[in-house]
């Protein structure tokens, strides 16, 4: 398999998911393996709620920017001592499609480098008991991106103090219980390298035998940049997503939080939005769109949701665990006790 490798050759994390995104939609063929970092950014997932992933203030103070991306899941921190790769392929038979067909070669690299690593759980990889890399899936048009984080040498104080802590992830709450959850590569490494050595390493081994060095021509990079201006660079997609409301609810399933926000007139929906860590891997816009005007009672959301591929949208969080979330009426003692 000839693999063709790619670097964005920017830290701006603006232009690095615009270059991203720009491959994934417009290179329809071949594979692809893209290393590239960010330099002080969070990193919102497509569904959630900026305001509640992160904390403002410390953001601000700290010169910390904040993006939005077009894959589920959580938000994640992104420093210099952070690798991010990404691989762009074919996907095939989207039912058959797993995590572990993209996170098996990482954890296989860094096991030779001698760590103790694992994939668990639904996204994360982990060395020692520890997060070391978190990953994500977007499904275009026959195609798929999958990504991931690879923390190295990141800031872990910085992790802490960007990130809102979600109590029901973390029921010690504070930037402790969130330091505690986390590693870096280096830390477990036997032999010592730097961050450009182990990107090397990184490269040549995620790569294999068909590696060949590619690069955007002018005309795709300048169509990467008009990207990054209309979508990456604007408040509209970074922080304004999150629709007025009448009424929201949230649980938390196995396959990840699950927040709906609905408003509802006359007895129709007029507006929803699907917010959480949950693993998407396609925009939920269709089916946004589709519940609009939808009688709100759950056997019609029910037929909705039938019609539509709920594993590609939803990860694995179930079509009776979203109309259990959409339609959940929180017990008085519930109430009482938070």
């Amino acid at each position: 398999m000839r693999v063709t490798y790619l670097e964005t050759g920017s830290r701006d994390p603006f232009y690095n998911l615009a270059f991203e995104e720009y491959v994934l939609a417009n290179r329809p063929e071949g594979d692809y393996l893209i290393l590239w970092q960010n330099d002080n950014t969070v990193v919102i997932g497509q569904n959630q709620n900026t305001e509640e992933e992160i904390d403002r203030a410390f953001v601000e103070a700290h010169g910390i920017r904040v993006v939005r991306r077009t894959t589920g899941g959580g938000a994640v921190y992104h420093d210099l001592g952070n690798l991010n790769y990404s691989f762009i392929t074919d996907a095939g038979e989207t039912e058959k499609l797993t995590m572990e067909r993209f996170t098996n070669p990482v954890v296989s690299a860094l096991r030779g480098l001698g760590l103790q690593a694992e994939a668990s759980g639904r996204n994360d990889i982990l060395v020692e008991g520890k997060k070391v890399s978190g990953t994500a899936q977007r499904l275009l048009n026959g195609r798929i991106l999958h990504h991931g984080t690879l923390l190295f040498d990141t800031d872990p104080d910085k992790v802490a103090g960007a990130l809102r802590a979600d109590p029901e992830k973390f029921r010690s709450k504070s930037a402790k219980s969130v330091r505690s959850r986390v590693g870096n590569i280096r830390d477990f490494l036997r032999e010592d390298m730097d961050l450009p050595a182990f990107w090397i390493y990184l490269k040549t081994t995620l790569a294999g035998e068909g590696f060949m060095t590619g690069a955007l021509k002018s005309e795709e990079l300048e169509a990467v940049e008009v990207l990054k201006r209309s979508r990456y660079d604007t408040w509209e997609w970074n922080f304004g997503r999150s629709p007025a409301y009448d009424k929201i609810n949230k649980r938390h399933w196995g396959g990840g939080s699950l927040e709906v926000q609905i408003s509802v007139k006359e007895g129709q929906i007029t507006r929803v939005a699907f917010r959480g860590d949950f693993l998407s891997r396609c925009s939920l816009d269709p089916l946004k769109e589709a519940l609009k005007g939808v009688r709100f009672r759950r056997e019609d959301v029910a037929g909705v949701l039938g019609w539509y591929p709920l594993r590609d949208y939803f990860g694995d969080i179930t079509g009776k665990e979203i109309l259990d979330t959409m339609f959940y009426r929180q017990k008085e003692n519930e109430a009482a006790c938070d």
